[in-house]
């Protein structure tokens, strides 16, 4: 968690028609707070009558606030309920104090449990978000107390600046923040401090199942707290990166690293030591790259797998953690981002009973997701689906999956030469990497297997010229090869914030695809990013698949046998119906899903 980011706020709050700072100090109350809305106009007369006797039958120790978004209170201008979220931003505008909601990513977890106690924090519900060399920065839900301020200036030598934030959110993540602080304080009590061997002794006892360390509690609550975190925060991948002086925790989360944490080095070893454990991986080797594999649960209950990959790093053993959450990684076609176009050309390609079926793309573009969500929907209980893969990505029960041993002798060529013997339907070898492989998935194909794999090119063309180049004739590439689907990732743009781009206009568009043309078709809605903290601020939340689909036609048969260069085959893709990558790109631009700048930075250029 950063502490050099600044907090965000956000403003679209009902708006007090009151002097900014107003006569009142104390707690708040819920009465006086049902008073302003109704002076100011944001309820009626009536709806606070209501509001009061619902309130009053019963007493409760729950924030005002809180109590009050129960009660779902209804603006006298548009009768949409006030949530606690609009009842904090009022609150704020009332108090002419700066509102904020809270993100974790910003907040330095480490130097919010040095500036006050747990205990402190708690009475007086305040929280520190943001600390810098002169200032701290303190949420709290009660904006008119303000007898701590002078106590936490003068512990903290710094000056105090109070922004106002939702009352759920600082209990939570109080409870969070210092409930992490303790138990890394713990784990390095535990005698991780800059020695990962003597975690790794701990983990021995525990093998010969003799009592370990109560303080080792410490470091399973760290792990623990970090895969929760990093479910909440949607990540799909969890970085423990070793320094020098400090350990890194990173999320990478829509396809950007964030840094979360910064962890003393022993504390570090300890967690990638404990995680190792868990994954059945040798702990005491660290000299050696390993993988693992561990399955848990997300908050909601659901199963969760990931994938572990350790190696040595100059300032110690790095550990990377892939999520494979169930939610994201089958997804229908629309889910992915298929145009119509392209999803009835794939499903079309799919569904033949031989042939060889290609995607393409760089490492993280999503071929994986695409081939996994293809196969699950076409492995019914009539056809045997067998794959062999480099590690295998998530278990799927629908499939036969085999991993790769190169240590073993057992290559993807001698994988697929094995599977040819199993009576499969449908075959997905992981990647095609040399000349053997290519040709055992050609012979696959040629005796009526229908083949999946993936090449690493630029776009869907450059695939037929790859295998070519690897040494595969072109009369065998016309008589197997069924199509190429070529992909990337761009981020969608948050439609909780994301505003009309006025800037942006049609010709702006029209110059970006030439020698191309678009036609919006009266659709034409571009948008750019705002932030806000359900986006972390950056203006984009989620992301979603371009694509470039490319069908083996008779004519680009004949073209691979006359005129196989990449620019021939190219224009014989696009004759066919091809539509490349940037184009595509640009169509989701005037949907107003993403942002030029976005399809620009993934995408190659058009020719």
């Amino acid at each position: 968690m950063s502490a050099n980011a600044p907090p965000s706020a956000t403003a679209a709050s009902p708006t007090p028609s009151a002097s900014l700072a107003i006569p009142y100090i104390g707690l708040l109350d819920w009465r006086r707070v049902v008073d302003w809305l109704r002076a100011d106009g944001v309820i009626s007369a009536e709806q606070a009558e209501r509001t009061v006797a619902r309130c009053s039958q019963a007493e409760s120790a729950q924030h005002p606030l809180v109590r009050l978004a129960s009660v779902a209170m209804l603006r006298a201008s548009n009768g949409r309920p006030l949530d606690l979220e609009e009842l904090t931003q009022y609150i704020a505008g009332r108090a002419g104090i700066e509102y904020l909601r809270i993100d974790p990513l910003r907040v330095d977890v480490g130097k919010v449990s040095e500036t006050m106690s747990a205990a402190y924090a708690e009475r007086h519900r305040v929280l520190p978000v943001q600390i810098t060399a002169s200032e701290v920065v303190v949420a709290t839900a009660e904006p008119f107390v303000t007898d701590w301020i002078s106590e936490v200036e003068r512990q903290s030598r710094r000056r105090v600046r109070r922004v106002v934030a939702n009352p759920l959110e600082i209990h939570r993540f109080t409870a969070e923040f210092f409930a992490l602080a303790k138990s890394v304080r713990a784990a390095q009590k535990a005698g991780a401090n800059n020695n990962a061997a003597s975690f790794e002794q701990l983990v021995e006892l525990g093998r010969s199942n003799k009592q370990l360390d109560a303080n080792d509690q410490g470091v399973v609550r760290v792990v623990d707290w970090l895969w929760q975190y990093a479910f909440d925060q949607r990540a799909s991948d969890i970085h423990l990166e070793p320094r020098r002086e400090q350990g890194v925790i990173r999320f990478r989360i829509d396809g950007v690293l964030h840094s979360v944490y910064q962890m003393p080095m022993g504390v570090l070893n300890a967690m990638v030591a404990r995680v190792k454990l868990l994954g059945r991986m040798d702990v005491v080797e660290r000299r050696r790259p390993q993988d693992g594999r561990i399955k848990t649960r997300n908050p909601r209950g659901d199963e969760v797998e990931m994938r572990l990959s350790t190696l040595p790093t100059a300032f110690g053993e790095k550990m990377v953690m892939r999520i494979f959450d169930p939610d994201t990684a089958v997804k229908d076609l629309d889910a992915l981002g298929f145009s119509a176009h392209d999803a009835q050309r794939w499903e079309q390609l799919t569904r033949r009973p031989h042939g060889i079926i290609l995607v393409t793309g760089p490492t993280g573009s999503g071929k994986t997701t695409t081939l996994y969500s293809t196969l699950k929907r076409i492995a019914t209980d009539e056809v045997n689906v067998c794959t062999i893969e480099d590690p295998i990505e998530m278990i799927e029960p629908a499939f036969n999956q085999t991993q790769v041993q190169p240590q073993l002798d057992f290559s993807f060529a001698e994988g697929l030469r094995s599977l040819m013997r199993q009576d499969p339907d449908i075959i997905m070898v992981g990647e095609i990497r040399d000349l053997e492989t290519a040709d055992m998935a050609v012979q696959a194909a040629l005796t009526g297997h229908l083949v999946f794999s993936t090449l690493h090119t630029n776009d869907a063309p450059s695939a037929v010229t790859r295998l070519m180049e690897l040494g595969v004739p072109p009369y065998l590439l016309n008589a197997t090869v069924l199509g190429v689907l070529a992909q990337r990732l761009v981020r969608t743009l948050c439609r909780q914030c994301k505003e009309p781009d006025e800037s942006f206009s049609a010709d702006t568009l029209a110059d970006f695809v030439k020698p191309w043309k678009i036609n919006a078709g009266g659709g034409y809605r571009p948008y750019k990013p705002v932030g806000c903290v359900d986006c972390r601020m950056t203006g984009f939340m989620g992301r979603m698949g371009l694509y470039e689909l490319l069908s083996i036609s008779e004519a680009f048969k004949d073209r691979v046998n006359r005129e196989p260069s990449l620019d021939a085959l190219r224009r014989q893709g696009v004759s066919d119906g091809m539509r490349p990558l940037r184009l595509a790109g640009a169509l989701r631009v005037a949907e107003g899903l993403t942002t030029l700048e976005e399809v620009l930075s993934t995408t190659p250029p058009l020719d």
